[in-house]
């Protein structure tokens, strides 16, 4: 059985689209949030084909002091973290470890982002909200897990979640977790979220800076045009 594979995250969000709940989405005004830089252009093109307003959710992966490629925590702009306790425990990790990592990277690297694509802005207001977190691929779930502790911890409404290619597992732990849903693909035995698309899409900042800039649905351009 062959792989499905997008030419790029152009033609990913346009199957993405395809599956999502669109009329429930507008009817009901749903916020969308990225959850990576690379779920941006998918993002932006769901904002203007449904004509929703669209934001990010930063967060950033911990990973084992020995092993750089083995991601062992996530922690979230709101300072929510999410551990991986089986490989914590089997390693030995000391949890004093995990919280300065994730008071390091917080500092160092979500209150950068948060400077650079919001201006310093706070995330927007999610009380009572519709939202939608969205990223380009979905393999251990972790990320989206953190998100969904950060936007609950902001009393929304509701919290789905979607991307053009989920493992098949993941995706059965996450229809329990969220309130929705959506994904193009589901993968039996998920490979890595670059491998599913053909051309490896590179966004630099400035590329997702202009395509914030270029979009007046995006959340925080509002309140910079408002402030001026």
């Amino acid at each position: 059985m062959s792989v499905y594979q997008f030419s790029s995250h152009q033609e990913a969000a346009e199957k993405l689209y395809e599956v999502l709940p669109v009329s429930q989405m507008q009817d009901e005004d749903w916020l969308l949030l990225a959850l990576s830089l690379n779920a941006v252009p998918i993002v932006d093109y769901i904002s203007r084909k449904a004509d929703l307003e669209y934001d990010f959710l930063f967060n950033e992966s911990i990973f084992a002091p020995n092993n750089p490629l083995c991601m062992i925590a996530i922690v979230s702009e709101t300072e929510e973290i999410v551990i991986q306790e089986a490989l914590v425990e089997s390693f030995g990790i000391n949890l004093d470890f995990i919280y300065g990592e994730a008071k390091r990277k917080y500092e160092e690297s979500i209150l950068k982002n948060i400077y650079k694509y919001r201006k310093g802005a706070s995330i927007p207001l999610l009380t009572g909200r519709n939202v939608l977190l969205v990223d380009d691929g979905c393999e251990s779930g972790i990320r989206v897990l953190v998100a969904l502790k950060t936007v609950i911890s902001e009393h929304v409404k509701s919290a789905s979640f979607a991307a053009p290619i989920i493992a098949q597992n993941t995706a059965s732990m996450l229809e329990s977790e969220t309130d929705g849903l959506y994904c193009f693909s589901r993968v039996a035995n998920f490979v890595s979220t670059d491998f599913y698309y053909k051309k490896e899409d590179e966004f630099s900042q400035e590329d997702i800076l202009k395509i914030l800039e270029a979009n007046k649905r995006f959340v925080s351009f509002q309140k910079s045009q408002g402030d001026e």
